[in-house]
């Protein structure tokens, strides 16, 4: 039976999260792992037996993270009551102080296209999501019809992508708010976007 020490697991699985950030899922090797977390060799193999076992315990360590900071951002009495506000502060952490974890999601999505036991690791990250973004919104208060939530999340995580692989000195709270107000309003003005109104 593998150990069981639960400081140890974290110190493997945050130094992982930072490797496949930096090096992508291919850089992610025990060796590599274990020289990030400055432990002894042969310390994550005693951990997660095969290389698929380690990526596994990454995305669940990812999970884990991210539904403690959506439980945090519940408890929190400072979150923006509106929409655009709620929006712009979420994308602008994720793109600047979570970008890490960020980038490490992105390539554990694209290898889950190859592993299904990567898939079934992060799928819970978006069954998560949606509940707490569905929750979220009508304890604030928000007019956000549950069925429109799902258009949402896709668009979100859109603009996620771009904000997280762009050169960090180029995200700035402009030019977030100028693509929230885009996912609220249209990108284009009403006038101009080829469709009639009557």
């Amino acid at each position: 039976m593998p150990p069981t020490n639960p400081a140890r697991r974290r110190a493997l699985t945050d130094a992982a999260i930072e490797l496949v950030a930096a090096s992508g899922a291919h850089g992610l090797t025990h060796r590599a792992v274990e020289q990030a977390a400055g432990l002894p060799t042969g310390t994550a193999s005693n951990y997660y037996r095969s290389r698929e076992a380690l990526l596994v315990a990454t995305a669940e360590r990812i999970v884990e993270l991210h539904l403690a900071d959506m439980e945090q951002a519940a408890d929190r009495h400072e979150t923006p009551a509106d929409l655009a506000g709620l929006l712009t502060e979420s994308l602008l952490t994720a793109a600047t102080t979570l970008r890490t974890r960020y980038l490490a999601i992105f390539e554990l999505q694209l290898e889950a296209t190859r592993r299904p036991a990567l898939a079934s690791a992060l799928a819970g990250l978006q069954d998560a999501s949606t509940r707490f973004t569905v929750g979220h919104h009508q304890g604030l208060g928000l007019a956000v019809p549950p069925e429109r939530v799902p258009v949402l999340i896709a668009l979100y995580g859109g603009a996620l992508f771009t904000l997280v692989t762009a050169p960090p000195e180029h995200i700035g709270r402009e030019a977030v708010e100028s693509i929230v107000d885009a996912m609220i309003h249209g990108a284009l003005p009403q006038s101009n976007n080829g469709r009639s109104h009557h």
